[in-house]
């Protein structure tokens, strides 16, 4: 009797996998930089802000550039100096012309994705449609879990008339009270006092706060791959393990560094053997992602 108690005690007792979750970025990360989407949608951004914005032409890079840094996205930074468009209108321009021929399939990834019983779990600022698409094309739809994308951070925004209070502070692009970004980053005060963005996207650590409880994440026991250094460095101050992708340079923030994704199981082994320590110990709970991929 003293024996069989005791079997079922080290049973229970065994040592814990120091991960049990995988969380993904999407864009030049599990795919690389050079399929050249990213240039591609960095140009499509710049038409939308000429055709649909009105903006000139001579101030789009530069706008681009401070947008970006200060709010995550393009997007986000537009909305809060005072455009106001229709969401799901600039994802479908700015994405929606993507050359997606240009994603293969990838069945190397996908067979080091699903030789890892971790739980996988995507987070992208992108949109639903896009992230469908592209892992479609890749052959990695069934890799995941779930999606975190820009639809399950903002709920029921498909238009920019919601009747946020942070937008009631700003009249609409037709009206033109915008907020001058180029003129403000010329002036020595730059940095100070920017408008906020009613968008919730990385790297913001609310968006990373909110993706984890969302997906019902420890970030202590996550390991986390994105191209971005701003997303990496805001994930690690939100307490997970951190791996940046694109590069071998290690960085402030970066526990690990992937030339290329594909060097997975080369450069961190720790998570096959991790895994075979709670072999036949599986996540069997429910996730509640509103933008699970289910095509």
């Amino acid at each position: 009797m003293t024996m069989e108690y005791d079997d079922r005690y080290h049973q229970v007792q065994r040592p814990k996998p120091k991960y049990d979750c995988l969380l993904f970025d999407l864009d030049d990360t599990l795919y690389p930089l050079s399929t050249g989407l990213e240039k591609a949608c960095r140009k499509n951004i710049g038409d939308y802000m000429v055709e649909k914005l009105g903006i000139d032409e001579s101030k789009i890079p530069r706008m681009c550039d401070l947008l970006y840094k200060n709010y995550g996205t393009t997007m986000a930074g537009l909305r809060a100096i005072g455009y106001k468009f229709d969401y799901d209108d600039y994802h479908s321009f700015v994405h929606g012309r993507l050359p997606y021929e240009k994603l293969k399939q990838d069945p190397v990834l996908k067979k080091l994705l699903l030789s890892l019983p971790l739980r996988k779990v995507l987070f992208t600022n992108a949109d639903k449609i896009h992230v469908v698409k592209a892992l479609s094309r890749l052959g990695l739809e069934d890799c995941f879990e779930g999606i975190i994308c820009f639809e399950t951070l903002n709920p029921n925004q498909h238009s920019s008339d919601d009747g946020n209070d942070i937008e009631s502070e700003v009249e609409s692009s037709a009206g033109a009270r915008l907020f001058d970004i180029l003129l403000h980053f010329s002036q020595l005060n730059a940095g100070e006092d920017l408008p906020k963005t009613p968008v919730l996207c990385k790297p913001s650590e609310y968006a990373f706060e909110q993706a984890l409880r969302i997906a019902n994440i420890n970030p202590h026991r996550t390991m986390f791959f994105d191209d971005s250094v701003r997303n990496i460095q805001a994930g690690k101050h939100v307490g997970l393990h951190t791996v940046l992708v694109g590069t071998s340079q290690r960085i402030k923030g970066a526990d690990f560094a992937l030339e290329s994704i594909h060097n997975l199981r080369e450069a961190l082994p720790e998570l096959w053997e991790d895994a075979k320590k709670s072999e036949g110990i599986r996540y069997s709970g429910k996730v509640a992602i509103e933008a699970s991929v289910t095509a």
